[in-house]
């Protein structure tokens, strides 16, 4: 449990010492080329798609959807599962949110932004870290997860990360500390309102 959770906060500190060296924050090269690229891919089209799947990993459309999952699952016997699936999300939601008031790294400004930038800062991206929460629980709550399901949910909280980029609202190396740290929360969370219950002595 404490070794997930250490790893995520190593993950989120690491990232922002590469990002915010002694506290002044710049583009490294990876930020650069990640946002230039997305900008060339830039389409009326796409713009239009990637409005609508970052909106997957907005906390106003997943919160609702997670209680209403968490008040299901209580009906159907498994409270826990319910609260695990909450706890994912608002713990990994709580958690950005927290790392981008300490760090305060500020949003990209390379290429004009495909929608009104958030008025939080950059570091780490809470899409990108509500997106994997919820995705990983439902991974770790299927008793058989198989391969297709999880290639969906992983494969839709990328596209919801990569949205972000697209959108010029987020560095690269923002979706990538809020992927790795959300996964590491979620695993640390299982393993402790399931797996140590199930081995008290352990």
């Amino acid at each position: 449990m404490f070794a997930y959770w250490t790893s995520g906060i190593f993950v989120l500190i690491v990232g922002a010492l590469m990002v915010c060296p002694l506290g002044h924050c710049g583009i490294s090269a990876l930020d650069r080329a990640g946002l230039e690229f997305a900008h060339g891919l830039r389409t009326p089209v796409l713009d239009s798609a990637m409005h609508a799947i970052t909106w997957a990993g907005s906390l106003w459309l997943l919160l609702p959807l997670t209680a209403l999952a968490g008040l299901h699952l209580a009906a159907r016997g498994t409270p826990r599962a319910g609260l695990f699936l909450l706890g994912s999300l608002l713990g990994a939601s709580a958690l950005s949110h927290l790392v981008k008031l300490i760090l305060a790294r500020p949003r990209p400004d390379l290429f004009p932004s495909g929608l009104p930038l958030p008025l939080d800062w950059s570091y780490p991206s809470a899409h990108t870290m509500q997106a994997f929460a919820i995705a990983t629980a439902i991974v770790l709550l299927a008793r058989r997860p198989h391969s297709a399901l999880v290639a969906i949910l992983l494969g839709g909280a990328s596209v919801v990360s990569v949205s972000r980029i697209y959108l010029q609202v987020h560095y690269p190396s923002d979706v990538i500390a809020g992927m790795l740290a959300a996964i590491f929360w979620v695993a640390g969370l299982h393993h402790w309102m399931f797996r140590r219950q199930a081995h008290p002595s352990a």
